[in-house]
């Protein structure tokens, strides 16, 4: 009993610890690639808790656990850096740094990853196999999973798991499918060249917003016409720039865009119809027409057996009902996570975070804050995982 009220304690203690570092990771916000602070929190509060790690990818972070174990080794992710928004939440933790903030909630997925080195660390002699623990940097957009397997991070891993918390899906259900959970993504950009002049006199000119315009309404009918309905995609133009006077048609415009699509096929088909779309409405009115396509992330795909772990894992505390079975999938936002399940199995998975206490707004909301309660819930997944007792069943 006493040992039991111990253990109890220090998984509360833990958690309690977690919490305020996610807020103080939550004040102190980077963009991705300029982690540096946030590497420097990781890496001391690892040293404090007598954990050992190496840098991995720059500002990336690996811990590693019973490395000599012969067991199936775990690896287990966290991201950790920010967005360029301004927050508009009146938090007692609010970003302190202008125009950043941890929109997305990666200060909480870091702090959970931290609650389960800490834990890993106190029973490490229960592990029957290595872990790793990845605190990778540059998940928005800057490919940082990328540069950690390159940096060895994967090095002798067999499985790994990740997750991501999901404000439209109510707090503690679990979405954790067989196959495609995330779609993959990629932008590009449209430049187009044309004749301006005076905008009385249309007909000396070659007009690039005319053209910008019809690319546009041209471009958004290409999922609708060109793509089968069974093939879930979008193609959403975001920006139209073609700055000029009230009275002057310019020489330039520049349409910028995304896609996001659930298998590379389907992206190579709609990189080409961006392409030859963009091209030929170009020359139908007389201007020049420049394409630029990005990738960015394929589809996040999991492995069935990683993908079944996780749920059998979800269910050992919540029971059937925590399992979300209404959201439409695959969801189309995108995460380098794929970058991960295209080199070994392993699972990804979203976990409802809205509770009826604003935590409902979305992802990259101005608004948005993590959802504290979910440090305990994922560290109790991340504990069955790798086969560690949670508090649960200590009682």
């Amino acid at each position: 009993m006493k040992m039991e009220r111990a253990m109890e304690k220090q998984w509360y203690d833990t958690l309690e610890q977690a919490k305020h570092f996610r807020r103080e990771l939550h004040r102190h916000p980077e963009l991705s690639w300029e982690e540096k602070a946030t590497a420097e929190r990781i890496r001391k509060y690892l040293t404090d808790n007598d954990i050992s790690w190496r840098p991995c990818a720059d500002t990336g972070t690996v811990a590693r656990f019973n490395g000599a174990a012969s067991g199936q080794h775990i690896a287990l992710r966290g991201d950790i850096d920010a967005l360029p928004i301004a927050e508009q939440s009146n938090r007692p933790w609010k970003s302190l740094k202008e125009g950043c903030m941890h929109a997305c909630g990666h200060d909480g997925h870091t702090a959970t990853l931290m609650a389960t080195a800490v834990w890993l660390n106190a029973h490490e002699k229960q592990l029957k196999g290595p872990v790793s623990l990845l605190f990778q940097p540059a998940e928005e957009g800057g490919h940082g999973a990328k540069a950690m397997i390159e940096d060895g991070a994967l090095d002798g891993v067999d499985v790994i798991y990740g997750w991501h918390n999901w404000p439209a899906i109510p707090y503690g259900k679990l979405v954790c499918p067989d196959s495609i959970v995330m779609c993959g993504n990629g932008t590009f950009e449209i430049n187009l060249k044309g004749r301006g002049g005076h905008a009385s006199q249309p007909e000396l000119c070659r007009d690039p917003v005319l053209a910008a315009a019809a690319i546009t309404l041209n471009l958004q009918q290409a999922v609708s016409r060109r793509i089968a309905p069974q093939k879930p995609a979008v193609l959403s133009i975001t920006s139209i720039e073609a700055p000029s006077g009230a009275t002057t048609i310019p020489d330039h415009a520049h349409i910028g865009g995304s896609i996001r699509v659930p298998e590379r096929q389907t992206k190579e088909h709609i990189n080409t119809l961006i392409r030859d779309i963009s091209e030929a409405t170009a020359r139908a009115y007389g201007v020049e027409c420049e394409v630029h396509i990005h990738p960015r992330y394929e589809a996040t795909i999991n492995h069935p057996s990683a993908a079944k772990q996780v749920r059998d894992c979800w269910l050992a505390d919540g029971g059937a009902e925590s399992l979300d079975n209404n959201i439409l999938l695959p969801v189309m936002a995108s995460e380098d996570f794929s970058y991960y399940l295209e080199k070994i199995p392993g699972a990804y998975a979203l976990i409802g975070a809205d509770d009826g206490e604003n935590h409902h707004y979305p992802c990259h909301s101005a608004y948005y804050d993590f959802n504290d309660k979910l440090i305990e819930k994922v560290l109790r997944l991340y504990s069955r995982l790798v086969g560690l007792p949670v508090i649960s069943d200590c009682q």
